[in-house]
Order: C-alpha cells, then sequence, then structure tokens
C-alpha cells in the first residue's frame, strides 16, 4: 500500500458514464482511491507516468492507441505494474494478448462490484485473478494451434464481405494462398464455412464485427 494507506487506482476507459461508475465504486472503499482517469491508450500512458498509480484499470478497445498498446507502453516504463484489465470481450485471444503484453489480471464488465474490488486487491497483491468465463475459455482452446497475423488479417477481410480474390489483391497475394490460408483457418476454428469462421473469430477475439 501508499504511504497514505490506500491502493491508488488510475482508470482507463474511453466511455465517461461507465468510467464515473467504475470510480464511484472504487471510491466508496476505504482502503482505495482514483488518483486520476484516462479516455485512451496515449492519455492512459501518460497519466500513469505522471502519477504512477498502484493499480491501472484498463479497457481494451478505445479510440487512438488501444489497451493493449497503453499495456506495453506502462510496461516498458515500469516492468512491474500492476495492470488490471477491465473488457467486454470474453474470447480467449484477446485474454491471452492481452495477458502476454503484461496485463496482471483480466475481468468482464459484467462483472460484479465485488468480484472488481476483490480483483483489484488482488492484483495490488500480487496475484493474478482472471474472470471464470475468461479461464474457461483460455483451458478449452489452451491446446488449439493459434492463427497466425496473415490468417486473422484475411478473416478481417472475410468479415468485411470481400471475396476471395479481392482478399487476394488487398493482400498482394494468389488466390491459391487465400484458399490455402483458409483452408488452415478452418482446421484451427474447426469450421466448415467462411461465415462459420467469422462467428467463432469473433467470438473468441481474434477479430471485430
Amino acid at each position: 500500500m501508499s504511504e497514505a494507506g490506500s491502493i491508488r487506482v488510475l482508470v482507463v476507459d474511453d466511455h465517461p458514464m461507465l468510467r464515473e461508475g467504475i470510480v464511484a465504486v472504487i471510491e466508496r472503499q476505504a482502503d482505495m482511491t482514483v488518483v486520476g482517469e484516462a479516455s485512451d491508450g496515449l492519455e492512459a500512458i501518460a497519466r500513469f507516468s505522471e502519477l504512477n498509480p498502484d493499480v491501472t484499470l484498463m479497457d481494451l478497445q478505445m479510440p487512438g492507441a488501444s489497451g493493449f498498446a497503453a499495456i506495453e507502453g506502462i510496461r516498458a516504463r515500469a516492468p512491474r505494474a500492476p495492470i488490471l484489465v477491465l473488457t467486454t470481450y470474453p474470447g480467449d485471444s484477446q485474454a491471452l494478448r492481452a495477458l502476454k503484453a503484461g496485463a496482471n489480471g483480466y475481468l468482464l464488465k459484467s462483472c460484479i462490484r465485488r468480484e472488481l474490488i476483490d480483483a483489484i486487491r488482488a492484483v495490488h497483491a500480487g496475484r493474478r485473478p482472471i474472470s471464470a468465463e475468461i479461464a474457461q475459455e483460455i483451458a478449452a482452446h489452451a491446446l488449439d494451434e493459434r492463427l497466425t497475423d496473415r490468417e486473422v488479417a484475411i478473416l478481417k477481410l472475410v468479415a468485411e464481405g470481400h471475396p476471395n480474390k479481392q482478399v487476394a489483391w488487398r493482400l498482394q497475394v494468389s488466390t491459391d494462398t487465400v484458399k490455402a490460408h483458409l483452408k488452415n483457418i478452418f482446421a484451427k476454428l474447426d469450421v466448415n464455412d467462411r461465415t462459420q469462421a467469422v462467428i467463432i473469430a469473433a467470438r473468441r477475439g481474434y477479430i471485430d464485427l
């Protein structure tokens, strides 16, 4: 704890009303205080450098620099900085990406207030709280082969409605290469067609719809 006896929290989220609600919940705790707020990744990095909070509560999807970029930026400045992700995205791919970037915990915004407060205390104490739903998703796909960056790029274009020829043109590859990648994608996601691949990839956090 800080000298004042409180866990000093930086709240990062691009939705003002949600951020206001989170701040209100934290401020009601006798052992916590909100020292600052930020609405995007770049502001989060700047505010962290200025305030040096005990715990940073981080959203992932924000305009400009994302939460992923903010986590990496903060960790570059303070390798042991406790960061707790609070997001709407339940996919295992997003969670693993955030944890690999340096997040110490991963919660969904649908969590109850007590779970959020307990998670902040846990991260501050050096533990790694993860929502049960996320932990189950990570465990369920732990042995699955991950999609490559090129496969994700192809899926994003497919999700936008582009046929194989347009995907090939945009990525400067042959149509046969796109077809081969799609075959690998279907196998990795255990699906049979493009529509199913897009749905599963979005659910797991590889792409946004």
